[in-house]
C-alpha cells in the first residue's frame, strides 16, 4: 500500500482562514499537504472554494457540518455544494445535547444518521461522525461510541480523532480493531498529559500502532492533521506537524 495522503483540518488555522482563506490555502499547499478538510466556508461559494483548491493542487477530503445541514431540504443543498468541492465525506463533528443525553438518544441519533446515509447514496456521498472525549465515558452502561457505531450502517464513516479519545481515557487501537473498514478518514491529533501544546509526535499517542491499523484493517483513505493548541503561530504549528509526520515516514 502506498503512502496515504495527508490533509489539514482548516479548523486548526481558523482565525487565519477567516481573514484570508485564499492565502491560507496557498500556504497549506506550499507546506506539502495533499488536501484540506473544511470547517466552515468563510462566506465563499463552492465554485470559489474549488478554484482555490484546484489552483494549488489540493483535494477536499471532507467537510465538518452541523447535523441540521443534513436534514430535510437542507441535505440536497449541502450535497450539491460538496459535489462542486469534489468532496465525498460529509462529517458531523459533534451534536446538540438532545442527540447525546442518554443511550436512548444515541440510538435515535444512529437511526437518523442511517437515514442521512441512505439519502446521500444517490449523490455518491457518505456521512460520518467525529469524536470528542465524551463518547468514551460510559452512559447508561455503554460507551456512546459503541452505542452509535454498533447501530449505524457500515458505510457511516468512523472519523476517529486520536487525541480527543485519549482526553476521554481511550486509546484508538481497540476501536479501530472493533470497527474495521470504517475509519476512512482519521484525525491525527496529539495528546500529552504534561504539555497541552504538544504537536504530533511530541506526546503519548501510539502513532505506530495507529498507522499500522489504519493501513491494514481501517480502510483509511486520508490522514487529517488537526492542531487546536499553539506553542507557535497556528500556521507554523501545522507546518511542524507535517514535518514530524514526514520524519515518521508518512
Amino acid at each position: 500500500m502506498g503512502k496515504l495522503p495527508i490533509a489539514l483540518e482548516l479548523y486548526s488555522v481558523r482565525d487565519d482562514a477567516a481573514k484570508d482563506l485564499k492565502s491560507v490555502i496557498e500556504a497549506v499547499a506550499k507546506m506539502g499537504y495533499d488536501g484540506v478538510e473544511f470547517a466552515g466556508y468563510h462566506g465563499h461559494s463552492a465554485q470559489e472554494l474549488r478554484q482555490m483548491l484546484d489552483d494549488n493542487g489540493l483535494k477536499c477530503c471532507g467537510s465538518h457540518l452541523g447535523i441540521q445541514t443534513l436534514l430535510g431540504e437542507e441535505l440536497d443543498k449541502t450535497a450539491e455544494f460538496n459535489k462542486v468541492l469534489g468532496n465525498e465525506f460529509l462529517i458531523i463533528p459533534g451534536l446538540p445535547k438532545e442527540y447525546t443525553s442518554s443511550k436512548e438518544a444515541w440510538l435515535k441519533t444512529a437511526e437518523i444518521v442511517n437515514g442521512i446515509s441512505d439519502r446521500l447514496k444517490p449523490y455518491g456521498l457518505v456521512t460520518g461522525y467525529h469524536n470528542h472525549h465524551t463518547e468514551f465515558q460510559p452512559l447508561d452502561g455503554e460507551m456512546p461510541w459503541d452505542t452509535f457505531f454498533g447501530n449505524t450502517k457500515q458505510e457511516v464513516v468512523m472519523q476517529f480523532d486520536c487525541g480527543n479519545s485519549m482526553h476521554g481515557g481511550a486509546e484508538a487501537g481497540p476501536f479501530l480493531r472493533r470497527y474495521p473498514n470504517r475509519a476512512r478518514t482519521v484525525h491525527l491529533k496529539e495528546f500529552s498529559s504534561t504539555n497541552d501544546t504538544a504537536l504530533i509526535g511530541e506526546g503519548e499517542v501510539k502513532w505506530a500502532e495507529i498507522f499500522e491499523l489504519c493501513e491494514t484493517i481501517g480502510s483509511t483513505e486520508w490522514y487529517i492533521v488537526e492542531q487546536e493548541s499553539y506553542a507557535y503561530p497556528p500556521l507554523e504549528c501545522v507546518d511542524r506537524c507535517l514535518k514530524n509526520l514526514r520524519a515518521m515516514g508518512k
